[in-house]
Parts: C-alpha cells; sequence; structure tokens
C-alpha cells in the first residue's frame, strides 16, 4: 500500500469515528489543543496566508503535514458531499485543511501514513 491509497482510507475511517476537524477554524483549534495526529492539506489551494499560517502551527506542535492533490478530492475524503445511488460522489465542497484527531483504529493505511517521509 503506497501513500496515495492509504491517505484517503485513513481521513474516511477518522471521519467514521468522529476525530477529523475540517477547515481553518476547526483544524486551528486541535492543532493548538495539541489534540492532532496528522493534518492535509490541498495543493491547489491560492491563499498563501492561509498554508504559512497551517504550516507555522504544526510546525509549532510537532504535527506531521501533508498534501493533498487538490482541495475537491479533499473534501470527498472527508465526507463534504453526497452520494448519490450509484456510489459516485455529488456536489463535492472543497476543504484545504483537514486535521486526523484520532484515526479510529489502528490499520495498515495508518502505519503507512506514520511511516510516510515529507
Amino acid at each position: 500500500m503506497d501513500i496515495n491509497a492509504a491517505l484517503p482510507l485513513v481521513i474516511r475511517k477518522s471521519k467514521a469515528h468522529g476525530g477529523l476537524a475540517r477547515g481553518l477554524h476547526e483544524a486551528a483549534k486541535a492543532i493548538e489543543k495539541h489534540n492532532a495526529h496528522l493534518c492535509v492539506l490541498a495543493d491547489d489551494c491560492d491563499q498563501p496566508d492561509y498554508v504559512k499560517l497551517v504550516k507555522a502551527l504544526c510546525a509549532d506542535h510537532s504535527v506531521k503535514v501533508l498534501r493533498a492533490p487538490s482541495a475537491k478530492t479533499l473534501g470527498e475524503w472527508a465526507g463534504l458531499c453526497k452520494i448519490d445511488s450509484e456510489g459516485k460522489a455529488r456536489k463535492v465542497v472543497g476543504c484545504s485543511c483537514v486535521v486526523v484527531k484520532d484515526y479510529g483504529e489502528q490499520h495498515e493505511a495508518v502505519e503507512v501514513v506514520q511511516q510516510h517521509k515529507d
């Protein structure tokens, strides 16, 4: 299993266990309270101050930062969409930052994410 397959799985499992903070406000609160294990930023975030703030918070609190290909993809992983009858995501809302507060359960994808070097 590589990081590209493991990251969506970790985010989905975390969401299922209620351990996900989505968006800048929730993410900053989770990082400040030392509840964050992992931070995922979208590559296509066009606000340099946003990226700088999140990276600085993560550096101060020693939280690992990983990158997602796009905000729409990250929003879909984080459950910010509707699922139609065929199982496809519809009306996906973009999300530039997601913080994993609780992995939920230990599985192979968590190990891959924890071992991944930036």
